[in-house]
């Protein structure tokens, strides 16, 4: 943890500089944080500022402060929140790979719901005039993409179940960045494609079971062509140069 800038905004840049120095294993779970006075010095901030991001940063479960006693990094993985799972997918350092396909798992549980729900509330019509664009999509994984992002968050705001969005916005920047190296492959385009088809069919028919049920079956099927693209030569290469 050495060369830090000057901060614009130092309390969030403190925070920032803390938790990338916790990303990137330089303070593992249960190791401490140097002194305030020292910690302050290195960061180049006042005390006051550092106590401000230390005081966010355990409301977010990043770490423990105990007056008297040493700051101590928390485990995140079983301890942290929200806040944390927000601050791996926009942090500087690269995702690591297991962080996706736990996130389409995730999605795995959600999607088939979210979908179901749009067209139980009523909205075929709105659903319809979407997912009839995608005949017109060109072949390009940037136009999938987008198409794919824009989809999943029109089910989820037509859902009538704004927690849907606000989990599906927090991944936003990962979501493009992933989908293009997902829809590099041919064959993940065209499966795509036929979820488009026939999503569009069971919608025009008001068909909410059908929705679900079509919807889980190519939210698991995505998550195995996702494990075979990053399992292909350059993939690596690839999902560092689209995040830097």
């Amino acid at each position: 943890m050495t060369n830090w800038s000057a901060p614009q905004r130092p309390a969030a840049y403190a925070e920032q500089a803390l938790i990338e120095a916790i990303l990137d294993g330089s303070y593992t779970s249960g190791s401490t944080l140097p002194g305030e006075r020292d910690l302050a010095a290195q960061l180049g901030v006042t005390r006051p500022t550092l106590r401000e991001a230390l005081q966010r940063m355990e409301r977010d479960g990043w770490v423990t402060i105990q007056q008297g006693k040493p700051t101590t990094v928390r485990d995140i993985w079983t301890e942290g929140g929200l806040n944390i799972l927000s601050s791996l997918v926009h942090s500087e350092n690269q995702p690591p790979f297991n962080l996706v396909p736990r996130l389409l798992e995730v999605r795995l549980v959600m999607a088939p719901a979210y979908a179901r729900a749009a067209v139980v509330c009523g909205a075929r019509k709105s659903l319809e005039e979407f997912l009839s664009n995608y005949v017109n999509l060109e072949d390009s994984p940037e136009a999938y993409t987008t198409f794919d992002w824009n989809l999943h968050h029109k089910l989820t705001v037509e859902s009538s179940n704004p927690i849907y969005t606000l989990i599906l916005n927090g991944f936003e920047k990962l979501y493009m960045q992933m989908g293009q190296i997902y829809f590099e492959r041919p064959k993940a385009r065209s499966f795509s494609r036929e979820f488009y088809t026939q999503l569009l069919e069971v919608i025009k028919a008001g068909d909410a079971d059908a929705a679900e049920t079509i919807t889980r079956r190519v939210m698991a099927e995505s998550l195995c062509l996702w494990q075979q693209a990053i399992n292909e030569p350059e993939s690596e290469t690839r999902i560092i140069r689209d995040a830097s």
